[in-house]
């Protein structure tokens, strides 16, 4: 009768045999380190690969303190000790006494190679590197249908600045995933997305090598919209990475570059409302002015003073008359009283006649001018008066109606409309407005203003978005 034994004891039995066996112990393996972690413990646990096949390994802390050199992945090395059998899981893996290097990978060869033949043709330069649009509505996702990535992208979108998420599904690990990467960057194209992203979760370089091959880095190059890669974790690095727009440090992180938090844009839309304040008073400060000079040109008290100065010029006029004929009238009387004696009466009479006559006729000359003058000063005034009256009557209507019209701006840019909408204001025991979760602390008060009114309010917890 054959012998029943649980698993257990046939893993024991497994594990003998191979403590047992010369064939699997105290041996060289040669291979090149994947997937290497490292535990606070000091241990190391890695895979050890080759063309055909690869095997679980284990370097333990002791055994480490015995080299001379990091291991670190894609690192060909030649690995002594011997094969044991882990119970628990019924796995078997090759524990490491010690390690010597041998060399670098096949596969870091290989990107080295691609990633000098790029960078040589300018598809890593900065230069044809594209901006990305600052408020996207279709963003492009070529990723699996099943992973993570897709299912994160969209929850960190949710908090963000509204757009359509479009996935072009791919194959993301093992044959053929280049191809079909390539495939949805040009399909994402042709649909027309506003910016893609590029990635998958982490992993091995075996896991993350479609990324590194030449037809995706080609088909991000040629992409109309711009390329955000979002390839395995922070410290991982593709060819993919190099060549795209932006690179992200993870899938999450991707969207949150692509997409603006709503923080951020309240905080923009904040500053941009301080700003448009500003500027409208300043124009409104300007109208006034204005207002005021023309006011000041065209006011009746303007146009009396012009009247006031034409008169100050009749009667300055009229005082130089005075001072003529008195002077004349001097010299006259001085003159007949010279000639008197050297004259006759009548010759005397007749002289005298004659002065007057000039005289008289000098002063109805002098009259005529100032009646004259100022029958042009009184017309002028007229005029003025016509004039003021006209402007005013023109400017009025036009500066109403600039009033009018900033006085809408000014009230279609007031805050208070905004929280009729449903929005509150939130501002610190200040009086400042707050808007980032990091300018409040817990236990401080805070004043919340709605539409018909405002609340106290002390803050018990705060919580970052992430």
């Amino acid at each position: 009768m054959s012998e029943t034994v649980t698993v257990t004891q046939l893993n024991n039995r497994v594990k003998n045999i191979l403590a047992g066996s010369p064939a699997v112990n105290d041996i060289w393996v040669s291979g090149e380190i994947s997937n290497l972690k490292r535990y606070s413990s000091g241990h190391y646990y890695f895979t050890l690969k080759d063309e055909g096949s690869e095997v679980r390994a284990v370097l333990f802390a002791g055994s480490r303190s015995r080299m001379d050199f990091e291991p670190m992945e894609n690192m060909k090395v030649l690995a002594f000790g011997r094969v044991d059998m882990y119970v628990a899981r019924g796995s078997y893996q090759f524990v490491v006494g010690t390690m010597r290097k041998s060399g670098v990978g096949d596969l870091y060869m290989r990107f080295e190679a691609l990633k000098s033949k790029l960078e040589a043709e300018g598809l890593f330069d900065q230069s044809r590197k594209r901006p990305l649009p600052r408020y996207p509505t279709r963003v492009g996702v070529v990723t699996s249908r099943s992973g993570a990535v897709i299912h994160d992208i969209i929850t960190t979108s949710s908090t963000r600045f509204p757009a359509d998420i479009i996935l072009a599904p791919a194959q993301v690990q093992g044959e053929g995933a280049a191809e079909s990467i390539s495939k949805g960057i040009s399909l994402l194209n042709r649909i027309g997305v506003d910016v893609i992203i590029v990635g998958r979760g982490g992993g091995s370089i075996e896991d993350l090598w479609a990324f590194n091959e030449e037809v995706v880095a080609r088909a991000i190059v040629s992409s109309k919209a711009p390329v955000v890669s979002a390839v395995g974790h922070e410290t991982d690095f593709t060819i993919a990475d190099f060549v795209s727009d932006v690179r992200a440090p993870t899938p999450t992180g991707a969207a949150a570059i692509v997409l603006r938090g709503m923080d951020e844009l309240s905080s923009e839309l904040d500053t941009q409302l301080v700003r448009i304040q500003r500027s409208f008073g300043s124009a409104q400060r300007e109208r006034h002015n204005r207002l005021d000079v023309i006011d000041a040109r065209l006011s009746p008290e303007r146009g009396l003073e012009s009247v006031a100065m034409r008169r100050m010029e009749v009667d300055d006029l009229m005082h130089r008359v005075q001072v003529i004929c008195g002077d004349s009238m001097s010299d006259a009387r001085s003159r007949l009283s010279d000639l008197g004696s050297r004259m006759s009466m009548e010759r005397a009479l007749n002289r005298i006649e004659s002065l007057r006559n000039r005289v008289e006729g000098l002063v109805e000359s002098v009259r005529l001018k100032v009646e004259s003058n100022r029958a042009v000063s009184e017309m002028h005034l007229s005029q003025v008066s016509d004039r003021t009256d006209a402007m005013v009557r023109m400017i009025g209507p036009m500066a109403a109606a600039d009033l009018n019209g900033l006085s809408k701006r000014l009230e279609s840019l007031n805050p208070m409309n905004v929280l009729s909408r449903g929005y509150s204001m939130v501002t610190d025991s200040d009086g400042s407005i707050v808007t980032s979760i990091g300018s409040i602390d817990t236990g401080s008060n805070i004043t919340i203003r709605m539409r018909d009114g405002s609340a106290e309010a002390e803050v018990i917890r705060k919580e970052l978005n992430k």
